[in-house]
């Protein structure tokens, strides 16, 4: 989170890409779908498309993302996985940034989620974080349900949340 912050510094403008079915726009290699096999009371089937139960699903799909945005990364966009985040210092910029951004999404057939998608906003949501010209916060949502938590009244329960031993000696 520490480099996101470098990387974020001076933007005040931020768009967020959320990719759709992200994993399955992955075609499986020609000649390798026996591998994705799977039997069925109704037959047997291979996947065409790269399902997200297959254990190298999200680093395959990482490398995609991290590929076809290579020139960009860390200079106006982040990318983890199907969510990308374009951040500009001023709107003309981030207008030539969002464009470059969706061109490439275009030229590489991906599709954005139109519905979980946010273009030009001084703050967002991002990785459980929120981003704004003024840096990188908790998200106070995710941080709220703990900050509810009633106060132990023993360390146990405190052991518990934390999985450390607890012990039994008085």
């Amino acid at each position: 989170m520490n480099q996101l912050l470098n990387v974020f510094n001076g933007s005040s403008i931020f768009s967020k890409i959320d990719l759709h079915c992200a994993y399955n726009l992955l075609r499986i290699k020609e000649g390798d779908e026996h591998l994705t096999a799977f039997k069925t009371k109704y037959g047997s089937y291979e996947y065409l498309v790269m399902p997200f139960i297959i254990t190298n699903s999200p680093s395959s799909f990482q490398n995609l993302v991290n590929d076809i945005f290579e020139d960009l990364i860390d200079v106006y966009v982040v990318v983890y996985l199907n969510d990308i985040m374009v951040f500009s210092k001023s709107e003309e910029e981030h207008v030539t940034h969002v464009s470059t951004v969706l061109s490439i999404l275009r030229a590489n057939n991906l599709f954005a989620k139109a519905s979980k998608c946010l273009f030009h906003v001084s703050s967002v949501e991002y990785l459980g974080n929120v981003v704004s010209s003024e840096g990188l916060k908790m998200d106070q949502e995710k941080v709220q349900p703990i900050l509810n938590w009633p106060p132990p009244k023993t360390s146990r329960p405190f052991n518990l949340s934390l999985a450390l031993p607890i012990s039994t000696a008085v």
